[in-house]
């Protein structure tokens, strides 16, 4: 589980109604939601909520550095609150599920130097691409 309410707590954050119902909504573990999604579970849970209140909070969110934008191929940008923990993607190629994943090995010391083009490398991002269980029984 995500410790995103924790974390704005902590940070101060102004904890209006709204913003505490988007941030309920991205915490936990695995969670990529779209803003739409995210927009409609935000109404389940407080219904005068607007689409512009959620996407001006993810931008927010986004901002601060607690939530990461995750973008695959050409679907839409979604929300990962796993923002503190380093981790990758593995996407499936059929629904487009994410989960977050952990290997162990430290992808910066993977680049050899030679392939570094004298650039100082920071970050790294890695996804796997395959198929979940539920895509790979229906193929």
């Amino acid at each position: 589980m995500s410790d995103l309410l924790e974390r704005l707590r902590g940070r101060g954050w102004r904890m209006t109604a709204q913003r505490r119902v988007v941030a309920e909504v991205l915490d936990g573990e695995h969670v990529h939601l779209t803003a739409d999604e995210v927009h409609a579970r935000a109404v389940a849970k407080l219904p005068e909520i607007s689409r512009a209140t959620v996407y001006n909070t993810l931008g927010e969110l986004v901002t601060l550095g607690e939530v990461i934008e995750v973008s695959t191929d050409k679907r839409a940008k979604r929300y990962d609150p796993n923002a503190h923990r380093p981790h990758h993607h593995l996407v499936c190629a059929g629904c487009g599920a994410i989960r977050d994943v952990h290997p162990s090995g430290n992808p910066l010391a993977d680049l050899p130097d030679t392939e570094r083009f004298g650039f100082t490398v920071s970050d790294v991002e890695v996804t796997y691409r395959g198929l979940c269980p539920s895509c790979a029984a229906a193929a």
